[in-house]
């Protein structure tokens, strides 16, 4: 894959926008790619997943990388997949196979043991960022059903000083 490489302030950044859980609110998450043009690289990680493959052909100019949820129950997507960009390997996924509600300790070993440098889950609808061993943590939260109300979704910029993953809320 080849990633976008964006100047700024004299370096290089690679935006990725993160969404989960929209559950079918497809206006939303147009919203939220029209708010992050930079942004070429777009994660989604499940449920809601049939309304998210339609962005690919509202947005053609932009990468897209799906994986199903626990409520896409006729998707055809990995539940769990791979990818290196800007020579960073990411691990994305819906999180239900990891139990991610009790504990992100096996998501954490499994991107451990996967080499991964940024990993990647929904399901919880509750945002989160956090550090572990040389490993980003993130989950966006959900577009439509966040916990106490508030929606939000993730933006990552990999640049050459490095990792910076960023909530924001709707």
């Amino acid at each position: 894959m080849i990633a976008v490489h964006i100047l700024f302030s004299g370096g290089m950044r690679v935006r990725l926008l993160v969404m989960s859980d929209s559950h079918s609110r497809l206006s939303v998450m147009e919203r939220i790619i029209e708010s992050q043009p930079d942004a070429k690289d777009i994660f989604f990680l499940g449920d809601g997943i049939a309304q998210a493959e339609q962005l690919e052909y509202i947005y053609s100019d932009r990468k897209f990388y799906f994986v199903s949820g626990n409520c896409d129950f006729s998707s055809t997507q990995k539940t769990t997949d791979f990818i290196t960009l800007a020579q960073n390997k990411i691990m994305f996924t819906h999180g239900h196979e990891y139990s991610v509600k009790r504990s992100i300790d096996k998501l954490v070993e499994t991107a451990k043991c996967n080499k991964v440098k940024i990993v990647l889950y929904g399901h919880t609808h509750c945002a989160y960022t956090g550090y572990f061993d040389g490993i980003h943590v993130v989950n966006p939260g959900s577009v439509s059903r966040g916990v106490d109300g508030k929606c939000t979704y993730a933006v990552i910029d990999i640049t050459d000083k490095g990792i910076i993953p960023l909530i924001i809320t709707i």
